[in-house]
């Protein structure tokens, strides 16, 4: 680089391109004297013949032939390196912090990732494992771009939350077990079942669920991790109790049997963000593809 200028080099690729100088000169807009002069400028900061110079052609030695070859891709990368300059001054490129609680589908996170790196290829995500109520916290603070959480929170000025999705509840059972054609309380209550930790907001729907039929049991295990629960039922081991989106994987399996629950159990879930001040335009890349991945159920 300290060698010669992208300038003179795009000069001696377009001679190789086209053959001679004149051609060169009328297709970069430069007079003939002025495509002599970036060449004769590169051999000499270079101390190397780049062409051979002929009546009509003009050939490249092997040392020109070598900057040539080296040289186009020094000029994508640098074309390369602008456009991300110039992607990251306007916002459309970044690092977008988004905090993602328990209940969210492991299914869904990489078909979401997957979707964003071909939709906006210069937006890295990092995903963080937040509560709903810290994502709150965090979004006020500003220390998180977009929070996907448990509903309803509590409202907070500067963050904004939009109903994304409200999936039903099921029970993941053995299929070893004799079970009926739907999950009531009363059955489940009576039975090793497992599902999310105390300091969710899945936890507490489901102690809900159980206590409007009267019945206060506790799990057999609590965990925070959707497919260690779905891991214990696939190994007999007890039920659990999922969202219905995390276990599509699982239907027709023949190690498991899935049972709609009854009274019905909805999992609803909101994304939130600041919109004081407005998001980036990554950040709003990011909450443009979460629509298209939102379901409210019927």
């Amino acid at each position: 680089m300290r060698n010669f200028n992208l300038d003179h080099l795009q000069t001696l690729i377009a001679i190789a391109d086209l053959g001679n100088f004149a051609a060169a000169a009328q297709a970069l807009h430069l007079a003939p004297p002025t495509v002599s002069l970036h060449i004769k400028e590169l051999e000499s900061r270079l101390q190397a013949d780049l062409v051979v110079r002929g009546r009509r052609q003009a050939e490249l030695t092997p040392p020109g032939e070598v900057l040539v070859q080296e040289g186009r891709q020094l000029l994508l990368a640098c074309d390369d390196l602008m456009e991300r300059v110039r992607r990251r001054a306007s916002g459309r490129e970044g690092i977008v912090r988004v905090g993602v609680s328990a209940g969210v589908s492991t299914r869904l996170l990489p078909r979401m990732l997957e979707a964003l790196a071909v939709r906006c290829p210069g937006v890295e995500i990092r995903l963080e494992a937040v509560g709903s109520a810290d994502s709150m916290q965090r979004l006020k603070a500003g220390t998180l771009d977009i929070g996907i959480i448990a509903s309803p929170q509590p409202p907070l000025a500067e963050v904004r939350q939009t109903p994304w999705r409200n999936d039903p509840m099921v029970a993941l059972l053995p299929a070893a077990w004799e079970a009926p054609a739907f999950a009531t309380p009363d059955w489940l209550a009576t039975r090793r079942w497992a599902s999310f930790a105390p300091a969710t907001q899945m936890h507490g729907l489901i102690a809900n669920w159980f206590g409007q039929a009267g019945h206060h049991p506790r799990p057999f295990l609590a965990l925070s991790y959707p497919g260690a629960l779905k891991s214990l039922a696939v190994a007999s081991q007890c039920a659990a109790l999922l969202p219905m989106e995390e276990v599509k994987d699982l239907q027709g399996t023949p190690n498991v049997q899935i049972r709609p629950l009854q009274p019905p159990l909805m999992r609803p879930m909101a994304v939130a963000h600041r919109h004081q001040p407005p998001p980036s335009p990554a950040v709003e890349g990011v909450l443009q593809l979460l629509v298209e991945f939102a379901d409210f159920g019927e």
